[in-house]
């Protein structure tokens, strides 16, 4: 799994930049954007979404509210994110920034 991290045509160089610090720390991710279907009152609607999959050694703490840049764009980590079933990588739901 984390020689997907290593792979350039799957994951790019990112930099996490924690709320509770400050101190800009270079990661790599996966970035996923796939679109989600939600219903509201009857209607169905395809939402856009951005995921990062980022590996616990180099992002060992993500909040909601930390920051990320990838490739010249800038997200915000915007719900608390979720360990796979190792604890080796972390998915986290973004929004641009």
């Amino acid at each position: 799994m984390l020689t997907l991290f290593a792979n350039g045509d799957l994951a790019v160089d990112a930099i996490w930049t924690p709320v509770a610090t400050g101190v800009p720390v270079d990661c790599r991710a996966v970035r996923r954007s796939p679109d989600q279907v939600a219903e509201f009152q009857g209607i169905r609607m395809h939402v856009p979404t951005d995921l990062f999959d980022v590996r616990q050694s180099q992002v060992p703490n993500p909040r909601p509210g930390d920051a990320f840049v990838c490739g010249g764009d800038s997200f915000v980590i915007q719900s608390e994110p979720e360990a796979d079933a190792e604890r080796l990588i972390w998915s986290l739901d973004v929004r641009p920034a």
